[in-house]
């Protein structure tokens, strides 16, 4: 009996081993001493990476927060799906990546892929958009066709974009509506285009902004759960993106946000649940040579 009981506890803690994490990709910050720290935000307990699995597992809805040109981003996130597929039952994937015009070639790829059938040309089968480094996402991709869970499109299209700024639509609810929000984001907006934008485009910049996380809001609601979103480090926040809008469509609760964050960028409490600092990228100044 002993033995038996031995083999099966052995069992089940094979099962739930999780897979090797992987190695450091970017340049700086590898001495930094929150380097690959995991902290909860909401305790300022620091986890272990199993431990932040068996925490997450339980989300009906998981928001996984981004720097999109961070290769150590995109291997965590591989290396949390891997881990996370062997404690929970299989649901959806979204990404802020894919468009709804794409939705019925992924679905095309992965019913192949399920059958061993993997086009030559991965990328073209999937009309992966250029401004998404392939090379980025490419293996977390591929091992996402390869699951049980759909694979599904989170973002708004390009038509849908255009008609945004042509006429700009009523956002409903509170939450997202707030006046400090709008203000947070038209800064962020603001910074991110070096202070070089007219005023008179921020209003549409903003409303663009503020659907695209109404879209993965609304994409969340309706995809199988537990749900698992990959997107954009603002499009996650927990005060001024999804989760504001989620709040509004009255689905606030079962939700976790974990934010992947470069060494040096702090994030609070009162924008994730938890955060995982990794190394950063080099320092880019994409303002430089622009006139003030």
């Amino acid at each position: 009996m002993r033995i038996l009981l031995f083999c099966c506890l052995a069992l089940l803690a094979a099962c739930h081993s999780l897979p090797p994490l992987p190695a450091w990709q970017s340049p700086e910050g590898r001495t930094h001493a929150d380097l690959g720290v995991i902290r909860d935000l909401r305790t300022d307990e620091r986890l272990t990476p199993a431990q932040l699995v068996e925490r997450l597992a339980g989300a009906e809805r998981l928001l996984i927060g981004e720097q999109h040109d961070n290769p150590d981003h995109h291997a965590l996130q591989l290396w949390l799906l891997q881990a996370l597929g062997q404690q929970r039952a299989p649901g959806s994937l979204l990404l802020e990546m894919l468009e709804p015009g794409q939705q019925a070639r992924v679905d095309a790829v992965r019913g192949a892929a399920m059958r061993g059938d993997w086009p030559a040309d991965l990328p073209q089968a999937l009309a992966w958009q250029r401004g998404w480094d392939w090379q980025q996402y490419a293996g977390l991709v591929r091992y996402s066709l390869a699951q049980p869970e759909p694979l599904l499109a989170a973002n708004l299209d390009r038509a849908e974009v255009v008609q945004i700024y042509r006429s700009l639509p009523v956002l409903r609810g509170e939450a997202a509506t707030a006046p400090a929000v709008r203000a947070q984001l038209l800064e962020q907006i603001r910074e991110a285009h070096c202070g070089q934008l007219p005023e008179s485009q921020l209003p549409a910049m903003l409303s663009v902004q503020q659907q695209r996380d109404r879209r993965m809001a609304e994409r969340l609601l309706a995809a199988p759960m537990p749900a698992i979103l990959l997107a954009g480090a603002f499009h996650v926040r927990r005060d001024l993106g999804v989760p504001l809008h989620l709040a509004d469509l009255g689905a606030a609760g079962g939700l976790q946000v974990l934010q992947l964050a470069e060494v040096g960028r702090p994030v609070a409490a009162t924008q994730a649940d938890f955060v995982w600092y990794t190394p950063a990228q080099p320092v880019r100044d994409y303002c430089a040579g622009l006139g003030g």
